[in-house]
């Protein structure tokens, strides 16, 4: 058995690896808004269900393997927010964001011959400071493909911290997988991990 992500993302690669966990990726390349499209989800259902939804079409191609899939929804003013499409996309979702506090929903899975095994949700609350047009403008030179990898148009471990005032929540969690409780799952029911 292998354990492989349904996740392309360098953050989640990354925590995997620094955890020193092997693995493989396989992308599941799902589009969120068309597969949360008329389901009417909350927040966390909805992070949940799109990690399920990675989980198992990577499964169907893996027979065998442990898939972990993984997502994250920003909820901000009760409106769910996706990646941006663009630089443009990225600077209005950030004046939307901006003086505002948003949850970060991360969700985890397991999954195995199309059978989910476990899951796990946590939450992280973010306020972002005021800011001016002219620091967004900059912000946004410098960060680059950052501002359409993530959901928020931010990646807090590089120069998004910049935005914020105040953090409340797991690392993990923030970054876009709850890494504590899927180390915890991977050790005890496979023995997996050190």
């Amino acid at each position: 058995m292998k354990l492989v992500l349904a996740s392309k993302s360098r953050a989640r690669i990354d925590m995997l690896r620094a955890a020193g966990l092997e693995f493989e990726t396989f992308p599941a390349d799902l589009d969120e808004g068309k597969v949360l499209q008329g389901k009417g989800l909350t927040p966390e259902d909805s992070a949940l269900f799109l990690a399920q939804q990675k989980a198992l079409v990577v499964s169907s191609k893996k027979p065998g393997d442990l898939i972990v899939g993984a997502d994250q929804v920003l909820e901000c003013g009760g409106r769910i927010l996706f990646k941006a499409e663009g630089e443009d996309d990225a600077q209005e979702k950030l004046k939307f964001l901006r003086s505002k506090t948003h949850r970060l929903i991360s969700a985890v899975c397991a999954v195995q011959d199309g059978k989910i095994l476990w899951s796990a949700t946590k939450n992280a609350h973010l306020s972002m400071r005021h800011f001016d047009d002219e620091f967004l403008k900059r912000y946004c030179e410098k960060a680059g493909p950052a501002l359409t990898r993530s959901v928020g148009a931010y990646e807090l471990e590089s120069f998004g911290v910049q935005l914020f005032e105040r953090v409340e929540g797991d690392y993990f969690t923030i970054l876009g997988l709850p890494l504590l409780p899927l180390l915890a799952y991977l050790r005890d029911r496979h023995g997996i991990g050190l």
